[in-house]
């Protein structure tokens, strides 16, 4: 009986210890966030990238244009592939989209950055938003990230855009991951 207690004295203690150990493993959400941040820097610190300037009228377009930090946060940075003809998105416009997102913490370790999404594949489907709706979970879902670049571009542009946890999508907040998305948007009706 003895011998039995303690076994479970000893199992108890190194469990113990390992929840203490993997704890101490976990970072903090400041620190996290710190992390973020240098994931895009060095991500952007391959690219050419201009600074914020609250009015953007003449955007370079190309895959070699520059990179344009679109709010005064540093939350999110576009790259005009193609500028569309289809107008502005209008408020509460379906708006569609195809999407692949790379994660940017993947570019810092030196691995492969493979995509996930609906480009070029019908496996995820048509995804949409209603422009500027936060009442619809089909538009919040994705975050304010995707939605800011057509209040400066028109429909019809792909884009590639970094966007930071804050503005990404709302189930993965916490994860503070940042993403480079490739996006084309797509109008859909009023």
């Amino acid at each position: 009986m003895k011998h039995i207690r303690n076994l479970l004295y000893g199992i108890i203690a190194l469990s113990c210890l390992a929840a203490t150990q993997s704890c101490s493993d976990s970072k903090s959400y400041a620190e996290l966030l710190e992390v973020e941040n240098q994931s895009v820097n060095r991500y952007l610190a391959d690219q050419r990238v201009i600074g914020y300037q609250p009015d953007f009228k003449d955007f370079k377009v190309g895959p070699d244009a520059p990179y344009y930090q679109i709010d005064e946060e540093g939350n999110l940075f576009m790259q005009v592939i193609k500028l569309g003809t289809d107008g502005m998105a209008e408020d509460n416009q379906l708006v569609y989209f195809r999407f692949d997102r790379y994660n940017l913490s993947n570019y810092v370790q030196g691995e492969e950055m493979t995509g996930e999404g609906n480009s070029n594949t019908i496996e995820y489907g048509d995804q949409s938003f209603r422009m500027g709706n936060t009442t619809l979970e089909s538009s919040t879902q994705w975050g304010s990230g995707i939605q800011f670049p057509l209040t400066l571009i028109p429909l019809g542009s792909e884009i590639k855009l970094i966007v930071k946890s804050q503005y990404g999508w709302t189930a993965e907040i916490s994860y503070v991951q940042p993403f480079l998305y490739h996006l084309r948007y797509y109008p859909g009706k009023i």
